[in-house]
């Protein structure tokens, strides 16, 4: 039987199966035979699975990337042709764009990447059309804009998000509040620090037996559910933020286009009129948590033209000199910062402190 008549199968168990109590044990262990199932078509035995296909291998370049994902047809490609004024070939009729096209805008001084991945298509995840490499290239995004049709219903996003959940991505979501650690022995050690719906301690060690582990310790932390137990295990989920871009606002009513106001997450859009891309682009910036950090050489003014740009969690002195230049960091002697995260301007810091948005740093070398 194929990988893909096995997913199916268990796919068709879990939807007969009725959701209760007494089968929440039994739809735990249908998961994690599905999620490792998925693991298997992803990455396939033997490691090779055929290359990644011509145009899939675009080098990350900028401060952050984003991936367009979207069914054909969208406007993913006018928006990028738009937003970057790369010219990626826009067409009428579906399918127009077969490789991933690189684009680049600068935005408060920040280089960000756009590809306008090709689309989507129902059962990218089973390996079907060229789905596989398309989201093997998300999965690096820092950011996914979803491009809809608003005059498509959003049945889209839906098809889209499960897409993508197949492939582990995990759309604005944090990871699961679960301590995991295998050990060698003393069997499963199961702990809740608060009450539970779904998770108990056979189905824990349900789970883990269909992954072969026997000696682990587990602890939940929050109200959690199966899905979420096999997402630590498996180890290899990435949680992304996601805009969802309704394309084609110049072809609904107001009324309509203040509901969509009201759907989170979410930016209308024209793409071919240009419309709202300020909203878009401010809400890009949002979702990146990016920190700008601008230079003062000794005796000088500092330099807003051209900051460097960290990604958010990687702020600290040391991350500034290494982005710069990775020997920096062995000629530092410390450094004065001004701005919002010091108490007083300028304040002599050491290599781990954490840089705020729109900080000044002057170096001081040994």
């Amino acid at each position: 039987m194929s990988l893909l008549a096995k997913i199916a199968e268990i796919e068709n168990e879990m939807a007969r199966t009725q959701r209760n109590k007494a089968t929440a044990h039994h739809l735990g262990l249908l998961k994690a035979r599905l999620a490792k199932l998925r693991r298997e078509l992803i990455t396939p035995k033997g490691g090779g699975g055929g290359g990644t296909g011509e145009g899939f291998d675009v080098a990350k370049t900028g401060d952050a990337r984003i991936g367009f994902v979207g069914f054909p047809s969208v406007g993913k490609s006018t928006l990028l042709s738009n937003l970057a004024g790369v010219y990626s070939e826009v067409a009428a009729y579906e399918f127009t764009t077969l490789t991933t096209v690189p684009g680049v805008i600068r935005y408060k001084g920040a280089k960000i990447q756009l590809l306008d991945l090709p689309g989507i298509i129902e059962g990218a995840k089973d390996g079907k059309g060229r789905g596989r490499q398309v989201i093997a290239v998300a999965r690096t995004c820092n950011l996914i804009l979803i491009v809809l049709d608003v005059l498509k219903p959003l049945g889209h996003k839906k098809l889209i998000e499960h897409e993508l959940e197949g492939f582990g991505i995990r759309l604005n979501k944090k990871p699961p509040n679960i301590g995991f650690k295998k050990k060698d022995k003393g069997g499963i050690n199961f702990t809740a620090t608060c009450a539970q719906s779904e998770l108990d301690g056979e189905t824990v060690k349900s789970i883990l037996a269909e992954y072969k582990i026997h000696n682990a310790d587990v602890t939940l932390r929050s109200d959690s559910t199966a899905d979420d137990l096999i997402d630590v295990v498996e180890g290899n989920r990435v949680y992304i933020p996601c805009i969802y871009v309704l394309n084609k606002i110049d072809q609904i009513s107001i009324e309509e286009l203040d509901l969509i106001y009201k759907i989170p997450h979410c930016v209308p859009i024209s793409a071919h009129h240009r419309w709202n891309f300020d909203d878009l682009l401010e809400k890009i910036w949002d979702y990146l948590h990016l920190v700008r950090i601008y230079t003062k050489p000794k005796g000088q003014l500092p330099d807003y033209t051209a900051p460097v740009v960290l990604p958010n969690g990687r702020t600290s002195v040391e991350d500034f000199c290494l982005k710069i230049h990775k020997n920096l960091i062995k000629e530092f002697k410390y450094a004065l910062v001004w701005g919002s995260s010091v108490k007083h301007n300028p304040q002599k810091v050491g290599k781990d402190h954490v840089m705020e948005d729109e900080d000044v740093i002057q170096l001081v070398k040994k």
